[in-house]
């Protein structure tokens, strides 16, 4: 449990920190310092939150030998899909932030509802992946592994949506 509230201590601190910067700032701004701090944030998360998401279930989940041998190869494929769909996230979100200060009605209508598309795909992974983790694992590392899931994934949209202006100010 420390470990977890520790990890969770980190990441919230690189919320906050790396929040902070982008809402400073102003609507002034040109798109190119926008893309600029919006590209160090998406090699960030790719680099770090890739790896480091690995390292934090492994260090929480507590597999027997026997049942880390069936679920690596699980997760390794439930991770590759949610990358895929996180890419998806980020194709919208730089969609979005090359029109946001002339954004039309017609615009963010379209991305809203891709937005929610993505969104929607997100869960209809892991509703494809629980039956296929519950095949490796008993109930409830099955589902202390989806809740571990889910608590990173929200403090990946946090940092996310710090980092996304909002369509009207």
């Amino acid at each position: 449990m420390k470990q977890i509230i520790h990890a969770g201590f980190i990441l919230a601190a690189f919320v906050v920190l790396f929040g902070s910067t982008v809402s400073a700032q102003t609507a002034a701004q040109d798109a190119a310092k926008i893309e600029a701090e919006f590209q160090k944030y998406v090699e960030l998360s790719r680099k770090d939150l890739r790896s480091e998401k690995k390292q934090f279930i492994a260090l929480n989940m507590p597999l027997t030998e026997a049942e880390a041998t069936k679920f690596w190869p699980v997760y390794d494929r439930y991770a590759a899909d949610m990358y895929k769909l996180f890419d998806e996230r980020i194709a919208i979100i730089k969609e979005y932030g090359a029109v946001y200060q002339t954004l039309t009605d017609a615009q963010a209508s379209n991305l809203s509802r891709r937005t929610t598309a993505v969104d929607q795909s997100f869960v209809d992974l892991r509703m494809r992946y629980i039956p296929l983790v519950e095949k490796v694992l008993p109930g409830k590392k099955a589902a202390f592994f989806f809740q571990l899931d889910k608590r990173l994934g929200i403090l990946t949209d946090l940092q996310i949506a710090s980092a996304v202006p909002l369509a009207i100010k």
